[in-house]
């Protein structure tokens, strides 16, 4: 009889590659891997499934023990801060295994991926749909000042610019809005940070550019 956790794998599964689930084959190369991981933790979390073919069929492991070690190897050492996991070994059919790795949201954003050991620096990732895309300084910088107390809006006139752009527009990028206010990068960078921080914007990642909206 089939038990809870599997019914639940299974529905997550029925349901395709989104924001929060990801499908893999094998394990073979963990390192690529840990980017998922990663990408979970710093977004709202998600189901990793070892096992799975990307269009969601079961493929099952041969060595799904094997494979758990590998992966769960790779994320104590190729991911920093530590990320709290669980892994589950599933047998889906009479004939076929598969490992599920739950990534809650983390609280200790940003996390990072050392895709090599040796590597001096790591690489942010967050999720956007189905993808794991690498976290621009903007999205880093929210994540690591996001567990502040929110900063107060000043209503000057760059901000009163924005939001009458906003009045008919979805949405803006840092380089729309660079050339919008006229600010450097770096200015305008800062600017829409802190709008993000203070509760007034929201920021979508975006492998072309992240895209900043009203929270309202």
């Amino acid at each position: 009889m089939m038990n809870e956790k599997v019914k639940e794998a299974l529905k997550l599964i029925r349901q395709g590659e989104g924001q929060f689930v990801e499908f893999k084959n094998k394990a073979k190369f963990p390192e690529k891997i840990i980017r998922e991981v990663v990408a979970f933790a710093n977004s709202s979390g998600g189901h990793l499934f070892i096992g799975v073919n990307d269009n969601g069929s079961l493929a099952g492991l041969k060595y799904p023990e094997d494979e758990e070690y590998v992966l769960t190897k790779a994320i104590a050492e190729l991911c920093r801060p530590a990320i709290n996991f669980t892994v589950d070994l599933l047998q889906v059919k009479e004939d076929k295994e598969i490992l599920h790795y739950h990534i809650p949201e983390s609280k200790d954003k940003p996390h990072f991926a050392f895709l090599e050991k040796k590597h001096r620096y790591g690489k942010a990732f967050v999720r956007s749909a189905d993808h794991s895309i690498q976290a621009s300084y903007e999205v880093r910088q929210i994540l690591k000042r996001s567990k502040r107390a929110h900063q107060p809006i000043e209503f000057e006139e760059k901000t009163k610019q924005l939001f009458q752009y906003f009045e008919s527009h979805p949405g803006i990028t840092l380089s729309e809005y660079i050339e919008l206010s006229g600010l450097n990068k770096k200015l305008a960078s800062n600017k829409l940070i802190h709008l993000a921080l203070s509760g007034a914007l929201k920021i979508e990642p975006k492998e072309g550019g992240d895209i900043f909206m009203p929270t309202e």
